[in-house]
């Protein structure tokens, strides 16, 4: 059973939630957007067993600081001073979504941080169709304004970003959801072809991978995180 905590990172308030053996390796996941840390309760325990997971939820997102200010680099920086102020000096990263972006913008930025890196059916950061989505009814466990801050970066990336996955040292898996997902497959493999040591694999499961194949997830990514060959081109489930 996960410890729930929450440390406070340059004024805000980041909680969390960690499992596994203190002195276990870390392992750090990213939730997507409008989600948080307990959307890794599926797969989480089974990481447990070798890893100390730690699961964050981003600013704006469930019991973390609202501070109405939002970025993917305000996150991307939240996620660094949380590996300060716990002493990780280099973990396994994994991300979802909205959350791979900032695991990549973090492995990116400090290569030398991420050993092993984790991208779960991320977009390649390049400018889509803009929409404007619609508030859900009721009571939210995130800020709305959030969610649009965000979708807008989403839908116009800092160009820098796609150059810059070349800068990526960490050994990287991305994990596709195939055709049910909504976000484009080729810009997925094209992502993991940008980053040098990149591979990827196909789990035809939608957008919401480790939740609708978890069991295949975690098979995936353990076989990649307890790998010691170096990364082949492509591979399917």
């Amino acid at each position: 059973m996960a410890d729930h905590h929450a440390i406070h990172v340059g004024g805000v308030r980041l909680a969390y939630q960690a499992s596994g053996p203190p002195d276990a390796p870390p392992l750090v996941m990213l939730h997507a957007l409008g989600e948080d840390a307990t959307d890794w309760d599926i797969v989480a325990p089974v990481f447990a067993r070798s890893w100390r997971v730690y699961a964050l939820d981003l600013r704006g997102h469930g019991r973390s600081d609202w501070p109405g200010e939002y970025s993917l680099q305000l996150m991307r920086d939240d996620v660094l001073g949380f590996l300060d102020a716990l002493a990780l000096d280099r973990v396994d990263l994994v991300g979802h979504s909205m959350g791979g972006i900032v695991a990549y913008l973090l492995a990116e930025d400090c290569p030398q941080r991420v050993d092993r890196l984790v991208l779960e059916d991320v977009p390649i950061p390049r400018p889509r169709e803009q929409t404007t989505p619609t508030r859900p009814d009721g009571k939210l466990t995130f800020d709305w304004e959030m969610v649009l801050a965000i979708r807008r970066q989403v839908d116009t990336p800092d160009a820098e970003w796609l150059q810059r996955l070349s800068r990526i040292t960490a050994k990287t898996l991305v994990v596709a959801g195939g055709p049910r997902s909504h976000v484009p497959q080729d810009g997925i493999v094209e992502l993991a072809c940008r980053v040098p040591h990149g591979r990827v694999v196909t789990i035809p499961a939608g957008h919401l991978i480790h939740k609708s194949e978890p069991m295949e997830f975690a098979k995936a990514v353990l076989a990649f995180l307890q790998s010691e060959e170096e990364p082949c081109p492509a591979l399917e489930a």
